[in-house]
């Protein structure tokens, strides 16, 4: 397998994305100078204003990076629950099983969601990032919906229930659990609610 080598442009823009992340995550756009940034990714301003006209261009290439990586991770979860069953709910479970493990994973917790964190402040981004935050969950819950649909099919639901609030309800669980476990200092609720989703999906279709 091949391995891109980055050039220095593209290794100190990814490192200024990296740094910008971190500190939107911990506090917030609004909270987060472009002269800290310009100050931990040892560059002059020259050098960022090469790679981000300002920062809502900044802004942009945050999110778009963060979306790209999301839905990178849920294929990928996606890909390795089909290989082990063509069953449609079988699959959809063992993909819940899966991201549960991997945000167990992680030592930390979770560090936050981007696009929750825009949503917030959507008063500080141009109209061409909120769209951009906006589109990022709708294609979650058009992605999540295309997994439920074929379920639907071979296990009618047990319950009156909406297809498109079930998808909606994995992100707004993922959101809300993030949030739980930086109130509580506990890195395992997000895994847990996870699983909480899993068995609402086990009883909803009786597979």
């Amino acid at each position: 397998m091949s391995v891109k080598v980055l050039s220095k442009g593209e290794a100190t823009r990814g490192r200024i994305l990296d740094i910008a992340q971190d500190a939107v995550l911990a506090k917030g756009f609004a909270g987060t100078s472009l002269d800290e940034i310009i100050a931990e990714a040892a560059i002059t301003k020259s050098g960022f204003f090469y790679h981000f006209k300002d920062k809502n261009d900044l802004a942009k290439a945050l999110l778009q990076r963060y979306l790209d990586e999301e839905w990178r991770v849920f294929d990928g979860l996606f890909k390795q629950a089909d290989e082990l069953s063509d069953d449609p709910l079988h699959s959809f479970l063992i993909f819940l099983k899966l991201f549960a493990d991997l945000t167990n994973d992680l030592p930390n917790g979770h560090p936050g969601c981007l696009v929750a964190s825009y949503v917030y402040q959507d008063h500080l981004f141009s109209r061409e990032v909120r769209t951009m935050s906006e589109e990022g969950h709708r294609i979650w819950r058009k992605r999540f919906r295309e997994r439920l649909d074929p379920i639907a099919v071979r296990y009618p639901p047990r319950i009156d229930v909406s297809l498109d609030d079930m998808a909606d309800m994995l992100s707004a669980m993922v959101d809300g659990a993030i949030i739980l476990s930086k109130s509580l200092h506990e890195p395992g609720v997000l895994p847990r609610q996870i699983l909480q989703y899993r068995s609402y999906v086990k009883l909803v279709f009786g597979g």
